[in-house]
């Protein structure tokens, strides 16, 4: 009964971020092609907008944050593989335990908190892009962070019970 309950809740965590990571995937075809069509403004016209600009700086920030989670879902972040390489299943179950715990973990919880407070501040004072003609709306950018982070934070849940699952041999 236990192992069926964390089995389901790793399953739930994994497809909610499997569906972001893959969401968010999309604004790569949408930063392509804004990023188009700035280059064709400024070689072509000789012209260029700041909030054009400031958008695919959005774009790709959100890009980056949301994809984060679906990337260490998937196994595809950094790490140092000289510990890690050469370890058996158990092994590394161990070092991604300890690893998430102890570094992970911590640092979600600190940036959830920390970007919170500075998306929070941004919204009440509704911060906008000191460039004229930017966008009007940084605080949304800012809230990417700690929903990003949350994202994160939930993998880090699921691979921390998938972990301790590998080293109890289910």
């Amino acid at each position: 009964m236990y192992i069926e309950g964390v089995e389901s809740i790793i399953q739930l965590i994994e497809k909610l971020v499997s569906k972001v990571g893959k969401l968010s995937s999309f604004l790569c075809f949408f930063l392509i092609l804004l990023i188009c069509l700035d280059v064709l403004m400024r070689y072509i016209f000789d012209f260029t907008l700041i909030w054009v600009i400031e958008l695919e700086i959005y774009f790709f920030a959100i890009l980056f944050l949301m994809g984060a989670s679906y990337a260490f879902q998937e196994d595809k972040h950094v790490r140092v593989d000289v510990f890690y390489q050469n370890k058996s299943p158990k092994g590394k179950a161990w070092i991604n335990l300890i690893g998430t715990i102890f570094f992970l973990l911590p640092w979600c919880l600190i940036i959830i908190w920390v970007s919170y407070n500075y998306a929070w501040f941004s919204w009440k004072m509704n911060e906008k892009s000191p460039q004229p003609g930017g966008l009007p709306a940084l605080y949304v950018l800012k809230g990417f962070i700690s929903i990003s982070f949350f994202f994160l934070l939930l993998q880090a849940v699921a691979n921390v019970l998938k972990s301790i699952q590998i080293i109890r041999g289910q």
